[in-house]
């Protein structure tokens, strides 16, 4: 069951190697001109989803790889007091729009996290970005679902099964990090 797991890991890791290193190369731009642009990034998700976008918000906030200033990483998911008023006065379905809709700006960059595409807290948090006219990185799984008609740049995993869509998407996020540090 070990090799098996780690195998299907690989195999994962290969189709993302042949097929997204473009995508992810125009990611890292998005994230870099936000930054360099005083903007800073939005991050949301369900879940392990959730854990993703706060790994990585700390790591901006924080540091990555080297000594750096701090830099405007938020994972809107964070927030008790936000996340339950608004799920309580308008559903969770809101929980995440509501909060783009106060925070961003247009020179921010709003980053969904959802291993269908299809999380409706996730969209409705799109369509905020929209309307406040941010910039918006999706990162899903599967077909991409109802995100590829949302995001200005979906980073579609190749694969159905969530926990190697989950385990590419915390790489995409060390690479996006990565990048950020190469700035400074």
């Amino acid at each position: 069951m070990i090799t098996a797991q780690l195998w299907e890991h690989l195999q994962t890791l290969e189709k993302v190697i042949d097929s997204l290193v473009p995508d992810i190369e125009k990611a890292c731009n998005m994230v870099n001109n936000t930054i360099s642009n005083g903007g800073k990034v939005l991050i949301a998700g369900n879940g392990g989803s959730a854990a993703d976008a706060q790994h990585i918000a700390a790591e901006l906030s924080g540091r990555f790889l080297k000594e750096r200033k701090a830099l405007p990483g938020i994972a809107l998911t964070t927030d008790t007091s936000a996340l339950t008023s608004i799920a309580n006065d308008y559903g969770y379905a809101y929980v995440f729009s509501r909060q783009v809709e106060a925070l961003a700006r247009p020179e921010d960059l709003f980053i969904g996290i959802s291993t269908s595409g299809n999380s409706e807290g996730i969209l409705n948090a799109f369509k905020s970005a929209q309307e406040v006219g941010c910039a918006t990185l999706g990162l899903s799984g599967r077909d991409g679902g109802k995100m590829n008609e949302l995001c200005d740049l979906n980073i579609v995993i190749p694969s159905d099964v969530t926990a190697r869509i989950q385990e590419m998407h915390i790489t995409i996020g060390h690479i996006l990090c990565k990048s950020v540090d190469d700035l400074f």
